[in-house]
């Protein structure tokens, strides 16, 4: 029996096939000189994304790390309320649309998408790969202007992703604060770097001021206990890195890590993990050290030895991001 493939790797034969029919040194060129800023702020002046050799080669370098980076926050949120599937999704900034494979990757059902962004050569491309993945052949691809007069439907997601670094500060609440006001739930993903962490803290506490509750990564809806400029939340996914990649970056290995920070933030219901690895875990002969954010809210490190028996091997294989103690434990 022929099973269907599964969204990432779809998406990843999608990308290496528009490639076929560009220069690796033009789609290289395209990357190096693009990859500072991906469509610049949604500008007065042309978008930074020029023609279709600019959006192959980008997209084919950063969908699939955005993708896995999505994703994994959705699956996060999918954990914490479990019965909830969305029916419709706005995707904010959208791009190609790498958000919308990670949303149908996470919840196989149709509904309605739509792909809001200023560049259109990005939206017709997106709108191109969509037609290898049936729950997006329906997509509504929508040119507008991501700020302050942004306009968006009532809706059960949201994604951001990507995109607040993109913006001005005003925009940036602005945008927040109209997402909350349309949506059900509201998945941003941002840059794991001090800057991307920042700008998300300054999301969540809209989300929350909003009336949302926070689903993941956090085990609680307080005020984050990273002190401010003294450390940054951040989590980390593997990608499996295209021939592409390996010309721009050198090296041979197969895949490369994203580093990405994220908050999903739902109206509704959720349970979120009584705590979560927000680091990663230390093995060391005969233990293993975990930093944890816990309910409390606060930071602790953990350490479990061998004399845990079971907990141990757990804490063994316990991923960066992963929830804490595994759920046959909890």
């Amino acid at each position: 029996m022929n099973h269907p493939a599964a969204p990432a790797d779809t998406l990843r034969a999608a990308l290496a096939g528009l490639l076929d029919g560009l220069p690796p040194r033009q789609a290289a060129a395209a990357v190096e000189r693009l990859i500072a800023s991906y469509r610049g702020a949604t500008p007065t002046h042309a978008p930074i994304l020029r023609d279709r050799a600019d959006v192959v080669a980008y997209a084919a370098y950063r969908m699939p790390a955005t993708f896995e980076a999505v994703h994994a926050a959705l699956e996060a949120l999918a954990e914490a309320a479990p019965e909830w599937v969305p029916a419709s999704h706005i995707d904010v900034g959208g791009g190609t649309g790498a958000a919308t494979w990670a949303v149908s990757a996470t919840w196989p059902a149709e509904r309605s998408v739509t792909v809001l962004d200023w560049a259109e050569p990005a939206l017709a491309l997106g709108r191109e790969i969509a037609a290898a993945n049936p729950a997006l052949r329906d997509v509504r691809w929508q040119r507008s202007r991501i700020g302050s007069a942004l306009s968006i439907e009532s809706t059960d997601l949201v994604t951001i992703s990507y995109v607040l670094n993109e913006l001005a500060e005003a925009d940036r609440a602005t945008l927040v604060d109209t997402a909350a006001s349309a949506a059900q739930a509201v998945v941003i993903v941002e840059p794991g770097t001090p800057d991307g962490y920042t700008r998300l803290i300054e999301a969540r506490q809209r989300l929350i001021a909003a009336g949302f509750r926070i689903a993941a990564p956090c085990p609680h809806s307080a005020a984050c206990p990273i002190v401010p400029g003294t450390d940054w939340c951040h989590f980390s996914t593997r990608v499996s890195r295209s021939s592409l990649h390996r010309q721009i970056k050198g090296g041979s290995l197969a895949y490369e890590d994203e580093k990405f920070a994220y908050v999903a933030a739902t109206r509704f219901p959720a349970t979120p993990e009584p705590s979560r690895v927000v680091r990663k875990p230390q093995i060391r002969k005969g233990q293993v050290l975990l930093d944890l954010c816990e309910t409390d809210p606060a930071l602790t490190r953990t350490t479990v030895t061998k004399r845990h028996g079971d907990l141990y091997k757990a804490a063994r294989d316990a991923a960066w991001g992963a929830p804490w103690p595994p759920a046959d434990d909890a």
